[in-house]
């Protein structure tokens, strides 16, 4: 039996296209082995969102080069996007192949098998329009399915180089999205999880059909219990948004809205579409429609030309608005990007610095939003083994507001939608009991 061995880097949407690559070699009779393993076919799934993604991704394919010198070595994903020469340049590779083209991938792999002829199979991802069909129907180890329902961004904010090597916004046809949300629950999954490169632009490349029309077609679904989207632009949570939350029993009072920066000056070289007083004011919306909704965000620090000044003015904003996790990064210059030609670079220690505080920050609104829900019940869906080990008598799962709750319970509950009583509020963890098994009790129960 052929074996196969993947390699994924950078980010949620990598790894879904992984998963779907890996069901093209399974459905050809190859197994799957460890990345570490000796096996007859490498795949690397490279990043590129900053220069240090580029240097990890050349490093792993070296790595794999030399573990198997006779296997097909293939690199897929963003950086094979943006730089396929650089890669068809190290030694030993065989196939680059972008973000799109990925059915065609075991037909490449065949094709070199037999003839053993370096592949570059990049085109330009600008010229696509259509949406690549690939499915996942099960995930490992996982009780949320992620569900990719498009691709790609047209905002060319000045920090990303993501439109260049994801192309531009386009969005999965929603009977084939319904058809594969239906296997899923039929396979079992009570959460779906709607990722995307720009998740929130679903739709606007099709007539009278946006995110909204598909949340409501799957809030139809039988047997979902939940919809989560992975993340959402706050200009892109309108009025129709705003009621699908607060009338939809199934959207989780979770959302992920990035931020990237608290003080206006600064979004507007970033060239986000917002300013802060309209974000603080959707941000009002949505909590007034969806009450104890979790709202995490990112931010970017240090960008070019952030003063001390700006930098606190968003380090005040960030508290004032509130987040329940902030995931921050220090801007990174990615060649290539308007942002990584701007004067006024700001000192490595100076982004450190204010790294620092803002995870603080994060580390003290994280707990504070946990701490609400010491003494309450909340819905939870175990996913495995409290820190993958079995036989710890502790499960772990996420409650529909992201809170991540550990309590006693064996692998049976995993999978399983359970009531838990919150005991103890952490900065990553919450600590619960047991109260009972929800699954053997009708959904429209539960809600009366």
């Amino acid at each position: 039996m052929p074996s196969v061995a993947f390699y994924t880097l950078g980010c949620k949407v990598n790894f879904y296209d992984t998963e779907a690559i890996w069901q093209l070699f399974k459905n050809e009779g190859y197994e799957q082995v460890d990345f570490e393993s000796t096996a007859d076919v490498y795949l690397i799934n490279t990043c590129t969102v900053t220069n240090t993604g580029d240097k990890k991704s050349r490093q792993i394919i070296r790595r794999a080069v030399r573990r198997n010198p006779d296997a097909v070595i293939a690199v897929t994903g963003c950086y094979a996007q943006t730089s396929p020469a650089e890669i068809m340049a190290i030694p030993g590779v065989d196939l680059v192949i972008g973000t799109q083209d990925r059915e065609k991938i075991m037909t490449f792999v065949n094709q070199i098998h037999d003839d053993r002829q370096p592949v570059n199979a990049v085109r330009n991802i600008m010229k696509t329009r259509e949406f690549e069909e690939l499915d996942v129907p099960d995930f490992n180890e996982r009780t949320r399915a992620f569900l990719k329902i498009q691709e790609g961004c047209n905002n060319f904010c000045t920090f990303c180089i993501i439109p260049w090597s994801r192309g531009l916004s386009r969005s999965r046809d929603p009977k084939s999205v319904l058809e594969q949300a239906k296997q899923l629950v039929a396979s079992g999954y009570k959460e779906i999880v709607l990722t995307g490169i720009h998740t929130g632009g679903y739709g606007d490349d099709m007539e009278n059909y946006r995110l909204v029309n598909l949340l409501w077609d799957l809030d139809k679904i039988e047997g979902l219990e939940r919809i989560r989207i992975s993340s959402i632009e706050a200009s892109q949570i309108d009025d129709a948004m705003i009621d699908v939350l607060n009338r939809s029993t199934k959207m989780c009072r979770h959302l992920h809205i990035p931020l990237q920066a608290g003080d206006t000056s600064v979004l507007k070289r970033m060239r986000r579409k917002y300013t802060t007083e309209e974000f603080a004011a959707k941000l009002k919306r949505i909590r007034e429609a969806m009450p104890g909704v979790a709202i995490t965000t990112d931010v970017i620090v240090g960008f070019p030309g952030e003063t001390e000044e700006m930098f606190e003015n968003g380090f005040k904003f960030m508290e004032e608005v509130g987040f329940s996790e902030m995931h921050v990064f220090p801007y990174s210059k990615r060649t290539g990007t308007p942002a990584a030609r701007m004067e006024e670079q700001v000192d490595e220690e100076v982004k450190n610095e204010r790294v620092h505080k803002l995870i603080d920050l994060s580390e003290k609104m994280q707990l504070a939003y946990a701490k609400q829900y010491v003494g309450a019940v909340l819905d939870v869906i175990p996913e495995r083994d409290y820190k993958g080990a079995p036989g710890t008598g502790l499960v772990m799962g996420y409650s529909d507001n992201y809170l991540q709750i550990v309590f006693e319970g064996t692998e049976a509950l995993v999978g399983k939608l359970c009531r838990v009583k919150i005991t103890e509020a952490g900065v990553n963890e919450c600590r619960a009991q047991l109260v009972r098994v929800l699954d053997d009790v009708p959904a429209e129960a539960m809600r009366a």
